[in-house]
């Protein structure tokens, strides 16, 4: 049998978790070798990321493959029935006004694509209008003079700080 990507998984996630509690476990023995607080001697933790989530039918698959793992090793020959799958919700139909409607605004819009490529060719030859940019915006003299005075204020700040540290 095959294990799947889902299960491998699943047992990475369980053995990390025992990992930490083992080491929990070490640090409080070593803190009380040195009589110290079990807090103290151990490493910080880094805070654990944010989890994959999985499907209801990923954690089902999951749920049976541990509880046969288990029955395997606990000698249990019967393995447990698979939960039986709901059956699928039946497609919505659409009725016929519907699609008369949405093949006429599909028609709509092919028509409206068609005459602006084609008012696009003829208005290749005239100067684009539309793509031209607007000018920029130019600072007067009075307010450059204000940004360079308070840029100037800002530095002699920052390296007056400088000087204290």
């Amino acid at each position: 049998m095959p294990i799947s990507k889902s299960i491998i998984e699943a047992a990475i996630v369980g053995f990390e978790e025992q990992k930490r509690q083992i080491d929990v476990q070490i640090a409080e023995l070593r803190a009380m070798l040195t009589g110290g607080s079990a807090e103290t001697t151990a490493a910080p933790e880094a805070a654990p990321g944010k989890r994959k989530k999985f499907s209801a039918a990923a954690r089902r698959k999951m749920a049976l493959a541990q509880k046969a793992r288990w029955a395997k090793i606990n000698g249990e020959a019967e393995q447990p029935a698979p939960a039986p799958t709901p059956a699928p919700k039946p497609r919505r139909k659409m009725s016929a006004a519907a699609k008369a409607k949405l093949v006429a605004n599909l028609k709509k819009a092919r028509a409206a694509k068609a005459a602006m490529a084609k008012s696009a060719v003829t208005k290749k030859t005239a100067p684009a209008l539309a793509l031209a940019q607007k000018p920029k915006r130019k600072l007067s003299a009075a307010g450059l003079k204000a940004i360079i005075a308070s840029n100037k204020k800002m530095w002699e700040r920052r390296r007056a700080a400088a000087k204290e540290a």
